[in-house]
């Protein structure tokens, strides 16, 4: 899978599409978030680098993540710029290349990615990142960081889902081979 995944580099096609997600993932990331205070943010941005997992695997997927993450701070700096969040892009993304790469979209594989990146990802890896760049206790930003999560769940699946299957099925006319 990795193998076939780093393949994909290869084609010009997959870095054009790669640039155009990349360029849909920062207008998402301007017009498509909410932050409610400094470590909760409700966004679509991930759409893009989820269809780039979906369509190319973990390793063209991991790298779109890391570097739209450096990008996207760029374009858009909030905070202190910090390389464990550009960590937690990647492995989000080998995550959701690992599990959605050349699979038929079922709401049960689109479900257990979103669990296992909430989980893995946002629960465990970022809010460490917090903790050591904030220095707040784990205990008073957890809770709020669950909470969102949890709600966040069903409504990233059913999205994801969505688009997912809307890409499978129209991949020969959105990306001609």
């Amino acid at each position: 899978m990795f193998r076939e995944s780093a393949n994909e580099l290869r084609k010009v096609q997959a870095i054009a599409v790669c640039g155009i997600m990349g360029a849909l993932a920062i207008v998402l990331g301007y017009v498509a978030t909410i932050r409610i205070g400094d470590y909760i943010r409700v966004g679509f941005s991930f759409l893009p680098n989820v269809i780039i997992d979906f369509l190319y695997g973990p390793v063209v997927g991991g790298i779109f993540g890391g570097v739209m993450d450096v990008v996207k701070y760029i374009m858009n700096p909030t905070g202190p710029f910090f390389p464990g969040f550009t960590i937690s892009a990647i492995v989000g993304a080998v995550i959701y290349g690992i599990i959605l790469y050349r699979q038929k979209v079922t709401i049960l594989r689109v479900f257990m990615a979103q669990l296992l990146v909430k989980v893995v990802v946002n629960l465990m890896l970022n809010t460490v990142w917090l903790v050591m760049l904030y220095g707040y206790g784990l205990a008073a930003i957890l809770p709020g960081r669950i909470i969102s999560n949890a709600v966040m769940l069903p409504i990233d699946t059913v999205i994801t889902f969505v688009v997912l299957t809307f890409v499978q099925r129209n991949i020969r006319y959105l990306i001609p081979m």
